[in-house]
């Protein structure tokens, strides 16, 4: 893993795969956070047992609906933070976790394999970290090097700038483009990317 983390693209593909899982559940959230429906009507008349019953179910619960949103909106934040994605790898493992065992267990089509790829990005990012993660269980601690890419503070920008706009997109707006959230965040971070090449290419000419 040490060798895997002294390549620039392999940094990047965890810098990003952060921002991808964090932005997800932040766009997933607001609708809980502000009370609402996954759906426009009420669904109390569905079927027993069904999806729809299942979410008006939680729906009803009030408090536990705002309280989901709430962790998924502060796992996202950690995430996309860069600085506390460990702790947002962390928190978020069982909230995905939890996501996809639901999928798996209702008619949900094709979405298990959605959150089944979202639960093995987020095991992934806890094998990233796991040398300092393993001082959770008694295990020697083993720090990550300090010249990772994800300590640039312009992946820490990034990171708020995505979460902002998608959680002010979602928290503003009931109806939603996700074909233009994704295009400012794809826009996003690819100007991080690029600004992040030529600082790269001037340092390497400053040498």
């Amino acid at each position: 893993m040490n060798q895997l983390k002294s390549f620039f693209l392999v940094q990047l593909f965890i810098i990003y795969t952060r921002y991808l899982i964090g932005g997800a559940f932040v766009f997933a959230c607001m609708i809980k956070i502000k009370g609402k429906r996954f759906t426009t009507y009420s669904q109390e008349d569905a079927p027993l047992g069904s999806t729809m019953h299942f979410f008006e179910v939680l729906y009803q619960t009030g408090l536990y609906w705002q309280f989901i949103g709430w962790a998924q909106l502060l796992a996202g934040f950690l995430l996309m933070s860069q600085r506390f994605a460990k702790l947002g790898a962390v928190l978020n493992l069982p909230i995905i976790l939890n996501v996809f065992v639901i999928t798996i267990s209702m008619e949900f089509g094709g979405t298990p394999v959605i959150t089944g790829l979202m639960l093995a990005a987020n095991l992934l990012l806890i094998v990233w970290h796991w040398g300092e993660l393993r001082s959770l269980i008694n295990l020697p601690y083993l720090p990550a090097s300090p010249e990772l890419e994800e300590n640039k503070p312009l992946w820490a920008i990034a990171g708020l700038l995505l979460f902002g706009f998608t959680a002010g997109y979602r928290l503003l707006f009931d109806f939603y483009d996700p074909f233009l959230w994704f295009g400012v965040c794809f826009l996003i971070g690819l100007a991080a990317f690029f600004i992040r090449l030529v600082q790269r290419h001037q340092s390497r000419n400053s040498i």
